[in-house]
């Protein structure tokens, strides 16, 4: 008999993911040399543009805990550890578990993330984009409501009204059946991403593959009020 039968293997699923910029991207690289900014836009070894899959899940997840809250559900507390395992309900709303509705899809301090993000690569080469876009600002003290003195920064964006597209994939990894819907929902709240989205940087759209989605999740998510 071999191992494998006797263990469970995981199951795994794969979706495409693309966001339209509809203005200008400005997700900094705090450090980064080579550009007259002071924060020059992230890209990777080869170049390109890309949106960190780190920043994309740690937003999606704010995103999912405001909708897992306004549903009902109690929602562990982070940072700290000690406060993010406890005795929770979860979806039916008569299980309970050690882990909320969202650390079970995302992972906490004991237990592993059941979703990665890669990174979003923009799909249009270096080479047919301006070499830098830089654009300047300044730190406002909002006691006195004036410009700070000696604060006037810059900041490198992507080529505005250019509706770049960057794509990439998210795998999820034996999640709970309501994580597919909750996931969708999240991504239709984020409207924007990265630095200066009050002053209109950031703002996309999004397009995803068709993501299968079990017939009961959206009726026990909803549970918690039931």
């Amino acid at each position: 008999m071999k191992l494998s039968t006797l263990v469970a293997q995981p199951t795994f699923q794969t979706y495409s993911l693309t966001a339209t910029i509809d203005s200008a991207l400005c997700i900094g690289a705090g450090g980064s040399a080579g550009s007259l900014a002071d924060k020059p836009i992230v890209r990777n070894a080869a170049g390109w543009m890309i949106i960190p899959g780190s920043h994309l899940k740690g937003r999606l997840r704010h995103e999912c805990e405001k909708i897992a809250r306004g549903l009902g559900w109690e929602v562990s507390r982070s940072p700290s550890p000690r406060n993010m395992v406890g005795n929770y309900p979860i979806p039916p709303i008569l299980d309970r578990s050690p882990h909320c509705i969202i650390s079970s899809i995302f992972g906490d301090p004991s237990l592993p993330s059941r979703l990665l993000i890669d990174d979003l690569i923009c799909t249009t080469s270096p080479e047919d984009l301006p070499n830098e876009v830089i654009r300047p600002g300044v730190t406002i003290n909002r006691r006195r409501r004036t410009a700070e003195d000696r604060k006037l920064y810059y900041l490198e964006t992507s080529p505005p009204n250019l509706q770049l597209k960057f794509t990439g994939e998210i795998h999820t990894i034996d999640p709970p059946h309501y994580a597919t819907a909750l996931i969708c929902a999240g991504l239709r709240h984020i409207n924007a991403l990265g630095g200066s989205k009050s002053a209109g940087l950031g703002w996309l759209t999004w397009e995803w593959g068709e993501i299968p989605i079990d017939d009961r999740a959206w009726i026990d998510l909803g549970g918690a009020k039931g």
